[in-house]
């Protein structure tokens, strides 16, 4: 019996439109070679020969006609590859901070508001560098840049003004606060 597929090798063994096919069938229900090709509208040679590359691959038990799709080891396999990718790069040099940053930011947005003021703070630190000090903003603009982290510009906008990271005044808005790399 094969080793049991790692993710790649998943992959691999999806990477062709027929075997994808009698896959997807499988783990529709099809039970057998018959039923594959019914449901893939493939021929049963081909839904056979598929299956056997399925089967050397570890993927698919077969016992004759019948079929039976391994589905845990797509788990398995993303569990495995996610212990294998690295730690995400540090948001912040401040430990404490970077751990609250890695809770609330996920591929460069933010996922929530923290409603606890002290992590708000850190994440509104964080934000506010987008606004270059000694500039001045027209509400859009802010908008624009909020709106790459949140969709919720009005909510981060506030907070930015409340906690005096940002001044508004007229419609414009510049950088009052925050950290300011030197």
């Amino acid at each position: 019996m094969a080793t049991d597929p790692d993710a790649a090798k998943l992959v691999g063994l999806l990477a062709d439109d027929t075997r994808l096919a009698v896959v997807a069938a499988l783990a529709l229900g099809a039970t057998d070679i018959p039923s594959v090709a019914l449901a893939t509208g493939r021929s049963q040679t081909e839904v056979a020969l598929a299956a056997r590359r399925l089967g050397r691959g570890g993927l698919v038990r077969r016992d004759g006609a019948a079929l039976e799709l391994r589905r845990g080891l797509f788990a398995a396999a993303a569990r495995e590859a996610g212990e294998h990718r690295p730690p995400p790069p540090p948001l912040s040099d401040d430990p404490a901070a970077d751990a609250v940053l890695q809770a609330f930011v996920r591929d460069g947005r933010l996922t929530s508001i923290p409603t606890h003021r002290g992590k708000r703070l850190v994440v509104l630190d964080h934000l506010v560098r987008v606004f270059e000090p000694g500039l001045r903003y027209p509400e859009r603009e802010v908008n624009a840049l909020l709106a790459v982290w949140h969709p919720d510009t009005a909510a981060l906008r506030r907070h930015l003004v409340d906690e005096g990271m940002l001044s508004r005044a007229a419609g414009v808005y510049w950088r009052s606060g925050g950290t300011v790399e030197v």
